[in-house]
């Protein structure tokens, strides 16, 4: 009640209304924006989430570092036209026929230009961690 009645005071009540009843009105919909903020509250305090919070291991992160340099390294040893059609389909999300219409190449060159540029890409990451070569 305190709040409609400051609210009342702060803003005043249009005119040409019953002041009771906008008063009424006021007050109803305060305490409904209260019980909708009372649940989100009680929900949050259920979640877990926020209760934890979350750590980040300096080794995940330089491991994740040297990850994405080696990948950035493998791709720029890539061809320069394998390079192009990977970017374009896995990086930016591209169809092969999207990626065939930038490129001005067939979409079967496409197709094979990305499956190239993919094994090359894998076998150079698969050296890279030590597997043998790459060789399975």
């Amino acid at each position: 009640m305190q709040t409609t009645v400051e609210r009342a005071l702060q803003r005043g009540w249009p005119q040409g209304v019953e002041p009771l009843a906008w008063l009424f009105k006021v007050c109803k919909n305060l305490w409904i924006d209260e019980l909708r903020a009372r649940a989100v509250r009680v929900r949050a305090a259920q979640t877990r989430e926020l209760d934890e919070e979350p750590t980040i291991s300096g080794e995940e992160v330089v491991h994740a570092e040297l990850g994405l340099r080696a990948v950035e390294r493998a791709l720029l040893a890539l061809q320069p036209e394998q390079r192009a059609v990977l970017t374009l389909v896995a990086v930016e999300g591209l169809s092969y026929r999207e990626a065939a219409e930038v490129l001005d190449t067939p979409i079967g060159t496409v197709m094979s230009r990305l499956a190239r540029a993919r094994a090359a890409l894998a076998e150079r990451l698969g050296e890279r961690a030590g597997d043998g070569g790459g060789h399975e």
